[in-house]
């Protein structure tokens, strides 16, 4: 039998040569979800000369066939939360990390409980990470798949956060919101039509709803759901959306053309990359 030092030596060299950059902390989190401990009891189980667990070829097969990490694990890390993930529901990346902590610190800056709006939610990860780090926020969010809506409730049930999770079309939604929303944060498909994704685990796993923007510059959801922030935040409230490394000025110029939005500033992601743009929805003027 293998000795679990060697069984994730090899695996790292094989998952490595599959393409996957994060080879040897993804052969580590395998072992850990085959033995059901946490990743650094599989570093200390390795020193100690443990046997390879059961089913961790099998995991490593997958994975080096592109599987997504998480859905062999069935769980996705953002912020503070562990997310259940799976067939069917967007995985939440580490640069949307970034969009959460923009939304979370505009909301904490407000001069009331604020209400936080979270259009296209997906597995719920910015949605349920606002609420877990301002519980007195009110927060709501929609979907638009009913596979994405059930991981989003379930995430919600799971993790005992008081998000409202709505199944729906971002861009038509929350009616009865109108006005009164202080923030509203997005996620929204972006990739434009007719472009592949590099990476087969998003290629060929993450739901095309939750990718592609509909129309050749990506930005035609984008520009439609920031068009409904715009009529369900009050005056002063404030966008946070997510756009793709090339969007930034792009979507800040489409903002402004649109009328309605002052304050527009894009944010850079943890690698240094156009990630999240900022607006400030403005009075309307008769």
């Amino acid at each position: 039998m293998t000795d679990l030092r060697t069984a994730v030596r090899e695996a790292t060299a094989r998952l490595a040569a599959a393409g996957i950059r994060s080879a040897e902390a993804d052969a580590v989190a395998l072992a850990a979800h085959a033995m059901q401990v946490h990743p650094s009891e599989v570093r200390r189980a390795m020193v100690v000369g443990a046997a390879e667990p059961a089913g961790y070829a099998g995991l490593v097969d997958e994975r080096a066939a592109r599987v997504p990490l998480q859905h062999l694990t069935g769980v996705a890390h953002f912020r503070r939360l562990t997310l259940t993930v799976g067939p069917g529901v967007f995985v939440p990346r580490p640069e949307t990390e970034v969009t959460a902590g923009l939304a979370i610190s505009v909301a904490r800056n407000q001069d009331r409980d604020p209400v936080v709006v979270d259009l296209c939610t997906g597995s719920g990860a910015i949605a349920l990470a606002v609420k877990d780090e301002l519980p007195a926020a009110r927060v709501l969010a929609v979907e638009l798949s009913d596979l994405a809506h059930a991981w989003a409730v379930a995430n919600r049930d799971r993790l005992g956060l008081d998000v409202e999770i709505r199944l729906g079309d971002g861009t038509r939604a929350f009616d009865d919101l109108v006005g009164q929303v202080d923030v509203v944060v997005s996620n929204p498909p972006y990739i434009p039509d007719g472009s592949e994704p590099v990476d087969p685990e998003v290629r060929d796993h993450d739901p095309e709803l939750a990718l592609y923007g509909g129309s050749d510059d990506g930005l035609a959801v984008p520009r439609a759901v920031a068009a409904r922030a715009g009529v369900l935040l009050r005056e002063g409230g404030v966008l946070v959306m997510e756009h793709a490394e090339d969007q930034g000025a792009s979507l800040a110029a489409a903002l402004l053309a649109a009328g309605g939005w002052t304050e527009v500033v894009d944010h850079l992601d943890l690698t240094g990359r156009p990630r999240t743009t900022v607006a400030v929805r403005r009075g309307v003027t008769s």
